[in-house]
């Protein structure tokens, strides 16, 4: 039996969603509400002392890191696999996986609180910097003082351009490499889809289509409707996603979009 410990907001949980719904994998559900500071409860910190979601538990045994889940799953469960046969095309398939969890994860992290975190925190208010930090104590100082500068500051804030910019850089090569192929490694559906579609889906999410929308990376735009439309999209992506969060980072992006779209030029 597969039990998931995940978040319907989680981009790495939906990545593995996504993964177990593609290979047609059914898992019980551990729902870990992060957005009330669940994951730093002493019966999850037990699964998982890092504290993230998604955790994944078969048959006793504790697979953490969406990644390494992914791979777990298509190797303990060789049907409908999500890695390409060839030693080329895995290598390939890991450079994408690899790219997201080192540079895109934190990244996604920056404009999400950019574009839309902050104005939610700001309007319901967000007290003093010493309350901010006591109240994510279990997550680390660093880690809460740069959400702080976020916070304060958007897109001012040290290295939030940056990220975003970095962002922008990914959905370039991903229209490259969709120039040359239908999917990101050759011409089947892998493992480098499923890694990308969270990150280009939490951009949809924040209403940023415009990043590859209107003509600019048309094949981001071609490939993303692909993504949609497969049936694995609403179990991944879907299903999952508290309501009020979506419309919140629906409306926040919406009023977000102009800044990032001065900031690249668009």
């Amino acid at each position: 039996m597969l039990e998931l410990y995940h978040h319907g907001s989680s981009a790495c949980a939906a990545k593995v969603r996504f993964a177990l719904a593609e290979k047609h994998l059914q898992w019980t559900s551990h729902y870990v509400d992060i957005l009330a500071g669940e994951q730093f409860k002493p019966e999850f910190l037990a699964v998982n002392p890092k504290a993230v979601v998604p955790v994944l538990v078969h048959e006793g045994q504790i697979i953490t890191e969406s990644t390494i889940i992914c791979e777990y799953a298509d190797e303990a469960f060789p049907d409908s696999p999500i890695y390409p046969k060839s030693a080329l095309e895995r290598a390939r398939t890991r450079l994408w996986t690899k790219a997201v969890d080192e540079e895109l994860h934190p990244a996604c992290s920056a404009i999400t609180y950019v574009v839309s975190h902050r104005h939610t925190l700001l309007r319901n208010g967000v007290g003093s910097f010493e309350e901010f930090l006591s109240k994510g104590a279990k997550e680390g100082a660093a880690a809460r003082s740069l959400k702080w500068q976020y916070i304060q500051h958007g897109i001012a804030a040290p290295g939030a351009a940056e990220k975003i910019r970095l962002y922008d850089d990914y959905l370039r090569r991903m229209e490259s490499a969709l120039k040359v192929n239908t999917w990101l490694v050759g011409s089947s559906f892998s493992m480098a889809d499923i890694a990308m579609a969270p990150y280009v889906n939490r951009l949809a999410a924040l209403s940023m289509h415009g990043m590859w929308t209107g003509g600019r990376l048309t094949h981001v735009e071609e490939w993303f409707s692909r993504i949609q439309a497969r049936p694995s999209f609403h179990a991944g992506f879907i299903e999952w996603m508290p309501s009020q969060l979506s419309e919140e980072m629906r409306a926040n992006g919406v009023r977000s979009w102009p800044e990032i779209k001065a900031l690249l030029g668009l």
